[in-house]
């Protein structure tokens, strides 16, 4: 790490007046930043903490300046506390920034650099994107948590399934929803003993995911009173609207509503290619229902960015959706049945005609 020195330090508390370009390289632990002045020289460069309260002493007595800094696990709470504090602050887009993303020289210190002198230059070179607001973020957490909780289920299903099955025998379960220490006692003891523990785990998971559904639910009644436009269009029940909602957040930011669809669904194609337009899409199709896994156990009334699409909707795959429609569409008996719900990401004229 290079050391600052006094001089440079007092120059950081003789800016007033002055117009500052900052780049600030987030990390887990801490993060560089890089201070440059209306030349471009090198003001200040320093360390600090990916904390809130060392970002607020920093930043805090900076006069406002124009700060930029890449999308991550820790952009959307800086972001936050940056424009509070009166920065202009502008969160780059990290894979459409080149300069930094195929850089050969991969170092925080430089990073630094490449964002201040990007953001020095023209803003627009660092692709930026808008971060959801702090409750939109906090809303669409609960609809991730009961993801996880729904794609652990899936997997513990498989797993109880598939140890029977290796032993010869066969867990008779109508759907994951159901499944519970019961469902071992036609097994042999050995199998008991070894399974009761892990359908135990099941039972739990079901009750916690109904407890979500109920908190959804609620939360869409209270404070989305466009869910229930949405749930006009056929096979979109809360969970889908509620998500699409919360993903979307501020739709007049789109100029137009082929623009920035981030279900992937209107992906364009004169720009794109047939193509890499039908990849856009597909990829749309899965970040989308990355949210809505388990969707069908709902009941059943149950970083966006402008200009392209979304690719960051979380790291949920969407193949776990797929597992849970096998797993939930088909009654005791082994026959399919109708309960779940059409995916959203199908109806595209509907969602356009009713999303406000």
């Amino acid at each position: 790490m290079k050391k600052i020195g006094t001089a440079a330090t007092l120059t950081i508390e003789k800016v007033a007046g002055l117009k500052l370009t900052i780049g600030l390289d987030l990390g887990d632990r801490s993060s560089w930043y890089c201070v440059l002045d209306e030349s471009g020289q090198v003001l200040h460069e320093e360390k600090v903490s990916t904390t809130p309260k060392a970002q607020q002493a920093l930043f805090g007595r900076i006069p406002r300046s124009r700060i930029a800094l890449e999308t991550g696990m820790h952009s959307p709470w800086v972001s936050r506390l940056l424009s509070g504090l009166g920065h202009e602050t502008i969160v780059a887009h990290a894979r459409n920034v080149r300069l930094i993303g195929e850089s050969r020289r991969k170092d925080d210190r430089i990073d630094a650099h490449t964002l201040a002198r990007l953001a020095r230059i023209d803003p627009q070179l660092l692709s930026p994107v808008k971060h959801r607001s702090a409750k939109a973020q906090a809303d669409l957490s609960a609809i991730r948590a009961r993801a996880g909780l729904v794609r652990a289920r899936t997997a513990l299903v498989n797993t109880a399934r598939g140890l029977t099955k290796s032993y010869g025998e066969r867990l008779r379960g109508c759907s994951p929803r159901n499944m519970n220490p019961e469902k071992a006692q036609a097994l042999s003891p050995e199998l008991q003993a070894a399974l009761e523990p892990l359908l135990a785990a099941l039972e739990a998971l079901s009750q916690r995911i109904g407890e979500y559904n109920q908190q959804i639910e609620k939360m869409a009644g209270e404070s989305y009173s466009q869910v229930g436009l949405l749930k006009q269009v056929k096979g979109v029940g809360t969970l889908i609207a509620l998500t699409y909602l919360l993903t979307l957040e501020d739709a007049q930011r789109f100029r137009k509503s082929r623009d920035g669809l981030l279900s992937g669904v209107a992906a364009r194609t004169q720009e794109l290619g047939a193509e890499p337009a039908a990849a856009a899409h597909q990829q749309g199709r899965r970040s989308l229902s990355a949210h809505v896994v388990g969707a069908g156990c709902a009941p059943p009334s149950g970083s966006v960015w402008s200009g392209q699409r979304s690719a960051a909707l979380g790291p949920e795959a969407g193949g776990a959706r797929w597992k849970e429609r096998e797993e939930t569409s088909r009654d005791c008996d082994g026959t399919k049945t109708s309960r779940l719900a059409a995916p959203v990401v199908g109806q595209r004229g509907s969602l356009r005609t009713a999303a406000p």
